[in-house]
């Protein structure tokens, strides 16, 4: 029977480094010494490809080691969930976390690795403001919380980023490489990752983005026309421009970046004036001909600058040509490519004399989008337009500097298919969201999404629209910060669509969770009153968390996701819980009377006997809340007896 104790119970989330010292263990055995990496030896192995300089090409910066280690660093913290803030709890997959995003990333890992189909993040651009999250290699999640005011300490500022620290571009890059790497895991392996970013840090972020992902998996960057009119405070040019960089985990498997289906019968000439001579060879009954059945002779039909000559008699009867001719001229397609279409029976049209052969497309295949995004060519709005979408939403002038819905809409539709998972861990105002729930509507797709907001308070960052967004949270009665507004936007965005398309059935609710310390106390000795320190640790869970708190903690540690189906029975007072139709079952009341623990046990069995399911299932259980030992130990074998062996205590 598997059994994990309240000493050996994680209340660390995954440790990175670890896995990667195991994943080395597995392939190179004999590069181990009592436990140790050999590094002599581990360079033998790997031979011719293993750099021996020290000097390396790439992009290096203080602080560089210490950012790789902080995305290895487990983390201590755990998601609390708040049904009371969320909208359609019991059924929505959509999940708004509060918390640092790098925290937030390591307690995901297990759970959503490989699963994310599209990341996109806006981040803080690098114009020597605050923006700098709150990053500590010892302790994360108790920094996060003194930032936040949520332990005693000091409510520290966010980091000052100005030109005259020294550090202007090196804080900047230490606070987005361990973000970026971690979220990198949670990639599927057809997935891609896209970042706003302006020219102050693009070419440090491609730099970086090219060690994290290869430079081999940059796909290119999109140019977003974000102004009508330029803002000349640069003395040298006017800007209107910013940039969105993107990445794939793997482009070999990453999908092109579509904008839309080619029109259906859409004409697409064979001549391509410029290019170099050659000559098509057009099988017998393959081009469809809008002239009268006859024989037209070779001959020359060029025109202008079309070159085109006819190199053989062509016999035209029903509308076909009844022999295979040639065609000598400048083309866009090659034979191969002429053959394809001949394979594929498509339409080839040749509506008159002189002869100018057209590909009908008729596939209705998707197209591939150009990297110029710009109100003028594909419609693609601007920041006035986001600004203005943002006053329609809140009614006034609330949030800074909102991407318009319109550009991410776009940029969804072009990276992701309808069922597909997508992550935003910068939300800001949370138009990532509504952004989906609009192309969702449009193709009648199923996406969902993780967003992550930090809860900044609003006068910390030194707000536009401060006084507006600080009388909004008043008027609402929550904590004045970013993270309110980002679920205040869900709330408003979902009500808005519903409105406006009263027939539609999709999912426009989320999940909110809050990042907090683990709901498992972690062991500290008192070494002047050991005694006091063990009779604290009797009960090793914190005060005031409830058995949902705990459970959602359990899930991620799991490997299950945070939106999968819950249900719950109380029986005896006590509260047990259903996951994943029987994968879980789990009873994290704090005490137990004797009967109680029999009854759990009971109702455990019967329940799953009730659902019929023949997967394996996991029962979990508060190892404080029994009385005596030999409760547990009956509750156990009570389990065991009806088939369920795997049974965690915490």
């Amino acid at each position: 029977m598997k059994k994990l104790t309240a000493n050996n119970a994680k209340a660390r989330s995954e440790d990175g480094a670890a896995e990667n010292v195991d994943r080395l263990r597995s392939l190179f055995p004999e590069a181990f010494v009592d436990g140790k990496i050999d590094f002599t030896v581990l360079r033998q192995l790997l031979g011719d490809e293993v750099e021996a300089s020290a000097e390396k090409y790439g992009l290096n910066w203080h602080g560089k080691q210490r950012a790789r280690q902080l995305a290895l660093t487990p983390s201590s913290g755990s998601l609390l969930p708040c049904p009371e803030e969320s909208v359609d709890w019991d059924t929505t997959q959509n999940l708004m976390i509060e918390g640092d995003n790098l925290e937030v990333l390591k307690l995901l890992q297990k759970s959503y690795a490989g699963k994310v189909k599209l990341i996109y993040i806006d981040p803080p651009y690098n114009t020597g403001k605050d923006f700098v999250y709150p990053d500590d290699y010892r302790d994360g999640i108790r920094n996060y919380l003194q930032l936040t005011g949520q332990v005693d300490g000091e409510n520290r500022k966010l980091s000052s980023n100005t030109e005259a620290s020294g550090r202007f571009h090196t804080t900047w890059l230490n606070m987005m490489y361990p973000r970026l790497k971690i979220a990198r895991s949670l990639m599927t392996s057809d997935g891609v990752i896209l970042i706003s970013i302006d020219d102050g840090e693009l070419h440090n972020l491609r730099s970086m983005c090219d060690e994290l992902f290869g430079a081999d998996c940059f796909c290119g960057a999109f140019v977003w026309e974000k102004k009508k009119k330029p803002s000349f405070l640069d003395r040298n040019m006017g800007t209107v421009t910013d940039y969105i960089v993107a990445y794939a985990k793997d482009r070999t498997h990453a999908p092109a970046f579509t904008a839309g289906t080619v029109e259906v019968g859409k004409k697409y000439p064979f001549n391509n004036a410029g290019n170099g001579l050659a000559v098509l060879t057009f099988p017998a009954e393959t081009v469809a001909f809008g002239i009268a059945d006859r024989v037209v002779k070779a001959q020359d039909m060029s025109e202008g600058n079309i070159r085109t000559e006819l190199l053989d008699d062509v016999r035209i009867e029903d509308g076909k040509n009844c022999n295979a001719f040639r065609l000598r001229g400048e083309w866009r397609y090659s034979q191969s490519k002429l053959d394809e279409f001949v394979a594929a029976d498509a339409e080839i049209l040749i509506s008159k004399i002189p002869f100018r052969p057209n590909y009908v497309n008729r596939s209705g295949e998707q197209k591939k989008t150009a990297n110029l995004l710009s109100y003028r060519i594909n419609s693609v709005p601007t920041n006035e337009d986001a600004t203005q979408a943002a006053r329609e939403v809140f009614g006034s002038d609330v949030v800074s500097y909102p991407k318009p819905e319109g550009l991410l809409q776009y940029l969804i539709r072009a990276a992701s298919h309808e069922d597909d998972l997508i992550l935003d861990f910068f939300a800001g105002s949370g138009s990532t969201a509504s952004a989906i729930w609009r192309q969702n509507v449009a193709d009648s797709g199923a996406r969902r999404f993780i967003l992550v907001q930090f809860p900044e308070t609003i006068s910390a960052r030194g707000h536009v629209h401060g006084a507006a967004a600080t009388q909004l949270c008043e008027r609402l009665g929550v904590p004045s910060n970013l993270a309110e507004l980002t679920k205040e936007w869900l709330r408003r965005s979902g009500t808005k669509i519903r409105r406006e398309e009263p027939l539609l059935t999709g999912d426009f609710g989320f999940r909110v969770f809050k990042l907090a310390a683990s709901n498992i106390r972690s062991w500290s000795s008192d070494p002047e009153d050991l005694q006091q320190a063990l009779i604290r640790h009797v009960d090793n869970l914190e005060e005031g968390r409830t058995g949902s708190d705990l459970l959602f903690e359990i899930l991620l540690k799991m490997g299950f996701e945070l939106g999968v189906p819950i249900e719950s029975r109380c029986v005896a007072g006590a509260t047990i819980y259903l996951v994943a139709d029987g994968a879980l079952f789990a009873c994290l009341d704090r005490e137990l009377t004797p009967d109680q623990s029999r009854r759990v046990a009971r109702k455990i069995v019967s329940w799953r006997e009730e659902i019929a399911t023949s997967d394996s299932s996991t029962v979990a259980l508060c190892d404080c809340a029994f009385i005596e030992d030999g409760d547990k130990l009956n509750v156990a074998i009570a389990l065991e007896q009806a088939g369920i062996t795997s049974v965690k205590y915490v």
